[in-house]
């Protein structure tokens, strides 16, 4: 008889990695909600190269309506794609000059965004797990 690890649980393990960076991302759009002109460097960035400045708008997308649709587990795919695409424009325009940088202690100096990036990716990847309103 095969005993089952009560480690072993991918649904949960899928709600951790979720809620987690759902919850995380999240502060950054609620702070660019209370604080609108923060997108003003978005625009900036986004001028500057070639690129409409309308564009800043969809950080709202990426770090308010993307980690929601993650968090609670409705089209958690498309969420982790907007999260991905967010951040892929947030390196391309604001840390390209820290890609290859460290900081003093060692680490990544671009670790925090990393982490969204990536994170993003699984779960594009993994899905939304069981433990969701509309599990994929």
């Amino acid at each position: 008889m095969i005993v089952p690890n009560p480690f072993h649980n991918d649904n949960l393990g899928k709600l951790i990695l979720r809620v987690t960076v759902g919850m995380l991302i999240l502060f950054h759009g609620v702070h660019k909600i209370l604080n609108p002109g923060s997108l003003d460097f978005i625009s900036k960035q986004l001028g500057s190269n070639g690129l409409p400045q309308a564009l800043a708008y969809g950080v709202y997308l990426g770090e308010v309506i993307a980690p929601l649709m993650i968090i609670l587990g409705i089209f958690s795919r498309l969420g982790g794609l907007l999260v991905f695409g967010n951040m892929g424009f947030a390196l391309f325009l604001a840390h390209r000059s820290q890609l290859f940088t460290l900081t003093t202690s060692g680490g990544w100096a671009l670790e925090l965004q990393g982490f969204y990036l990536f994170s993003g990716l699984a779960v594009l990847f993994l899905g939304s797990g069981r433990m969701a309103i509309r599990p994929d």
